[in-house]
């Protein structure tokens, strides 16, 4: 027993290792992101990037709007995938705990009663079959001795699970936060194009009575009438799209909060509600790895693929069990626990695999390749976290450029229209300059309720892409494993007390 204990003190196979943080210093080819360009419209302010600023647990606020905090509450206390994620940590977490006791000794306590019939001439002797009743009690202890360290490296995948669950979790929840706050912004913006829409149609029904003033003193020609009834009707015939996506994005939402269809919302958010960020914060790019709760799940596989490897190979070694009882056998109950009727047994076993028609190699090769596998995703995972926010910045600077351009597009087609109905009824135009005017006038409308989403929703984007700041939060319950800051070392402190786990981590 003191040979395997001190055997015990090894674990074969691999010991994992935190992959580095890539060797880059920025996200875009510049080393620094310029501000975005300002404009003097509603949602024009120009925003700058603060680098190496910590980001809130609660960006969303960062938006001020009361409104948008009150669907993100609700959707945090009521959304089933939230939960189901929540459930999942949990059941991982049992699941290390139930495997970490594997580790430790089995005692069982037994007993037994029994009443049989024996006949001598089952010895080949004679005489009359006799009745007798045995009683026993005995306490069995049985170890397996963790001499190559298999058990140890499954402790150590199942906390590598315990960890991927942990941050399924956090990415759950990074989702679901942005999704609802991108989903009121959608919400909003219909709002906002519809508003716009009946505006438009209120106008072009005006200007078609002034066509018809026209046409009835002989200014105007019935295809003037005719072709600006038909503008009215294609404008109103854009109206039922826009409510029809509003419909939809508003079941979005709800789904989102944990609602029913019929159960709509008493307040609606609008683009006006909102308050752009003009300073966002703008992690160093070796921060990043340990923000995002993608990568930090796709290392944990990582983590979880290189223990399996040395479940693999420990399954080829030699595996040794002990056990022990002790009791008391008696013919009578009263009589179990006199002296002279104990009873005890020492055992020991050892099992080496010879053959077994090359499986335990085979599976010992196809982890080796399911941590290859792992270890490409991995990579694959972080590429599309730089990638997220090398997006993210430059749609909000273009972003910028579009609301900047976009307004100052609606000044002049304003003033174009405004100038096209003056010389309209004064005779001064023909009548498809005016519906030009009418036509650009109608877009820029538009597509600056567009632009300003866009801008709203892109800085979302860009909070999502950088993690959440899912390590300053505590709104969400994963008691299962502590909430440390990026680089803490999550996976090493569920593995504590399984001694001679090689698991290194960056600080």
């Amino acid at each position: 027993m003191a040979a395997l204990l001190l055997v015990s003190a090894c674990a074969v196979g691999p010991d994992f290792k935190v992959p580095p943080a890539p060797p880059v210093s920025g996200y875009t080819p510049e080393l620094h992101p310029a501000p975005t360009v300002g404009s003097a419209g509603p949602g024009g302010a120009s925003q700058q990037f603060d680098i190496g600023r910590d980001i809130p647990g609660e960006w969303w606020k960062l938006f001020h709007s009361q409104g948008l905090d009150r669907l993100i509450d609700e959707a945090l206390q009521a959304n089933p995938t939230l939960q189901a994620a929540q459930a999942a940590l949990w059941q991982a977490k049992e699941n290390l705990y139930a495997q970490k006791g594997k580790l430790l000794p089995s005692l069982d306590a037994n007993s037994s009663a029994t009443r049989e019939q024996f006949s001598p001439a089952e010895f080949g002797e004679t005489g009359a079959p006799f009745i007798f009743n045995l009683f026993q009690a005995t306490v069995n202890v049985s170890y397996t001795p963790d001499v190559f360290g298999g058990q140890r490296r499954q402790v150590e995948a199942e906390a590598a699970l315990a960890e991927y669950q942990r941050f399924e979790l956090e990415a759950t929840y990074l989702t679901l936060t942005a999704n609802v706050v991108t989903a009121a912004i959608a919400e909003a913006s219909l709002r906002g194009q519809i508003a716009a829409t009946r505006d438009i149609i209120k106008v072009e029904s005006d200007q078609l009575n002034v066509v018809r003033d026209q046409f009835n003193v002989g200014a105007a020609t019935r295809t003037d009438v005719l072709t600006q009834e038909s503008e009215v009707a294609t404008t109103q015939a854009t109206l039922p799209p826009l409510q029809k996506q509003l419909e939809q994005e508003q079941h979005v939402l709800l789904a989102l909060i944990g609602r029913f269809p019929d159960e709509r919302q008493g307040d609606h958010l609008t683009l006006a509600a909102l308050r752009l960020p003009t300073g966002l914060p703008l992690s160093l790019p070796s921060q990043l790895v340990e923000q995002r709760p993608d990568v930090r799940a796709a290392q944990a596989e990582l983590h979880q693929a290189s223990a399996a490897i040395g479940v693999a190979i420990a399954a080829r070694l030699p595996q040794f069990s002990l056990t022990g009882e002790y009791g008391s056998a008696s013919a009578t109950a009263a009589s179990l626990l006199s002296p002279g009727t104990t009873i005890w047994t020492l055992a020991s076993s050892g099992t080496q695999p010879i053959f077994h028609g090359l499986s335990l190699l085979h599976q010992e090769r196809a982890a080796k390749a399911a941590y290859d596998m792992a270890q490409a995703q991995y990579r694959n995972t972080v590429l599309a976290a730089f990638q997220n926010v090398a997006d993210a910045l430059r749609a909000l600077q273009l972003d910028a450029a579009t609301l900047k351009a976009q307004y100052a597009a609606l000044q002049d087609a304003s003033a174009t229209l405004d100038l096209a109905r003056g010389q309209y009824r004064l005779g001064a135009i023909a009548y498809v300059t005016l519906l030009n005017s009418e036509r650009s006038y109608a877009q820029a409308r538009l597509a600056i309720v567009q632009a300003r989403a866009t801008r709203f929703a892109d800085t979302a984007a860009l909070f999502q892409a950088l993690g959440g700041g899912w390590w300053n939060r505590i709104d969400v319950e994963t008691n299962p494993l502590s909430a440390e800051k990026p680089g803490a070392a999550t996976t090493k402190n569920l593995v504590a007390g399984a001694r001679g786990v090689g698991t290194e981590t960056r600080p």
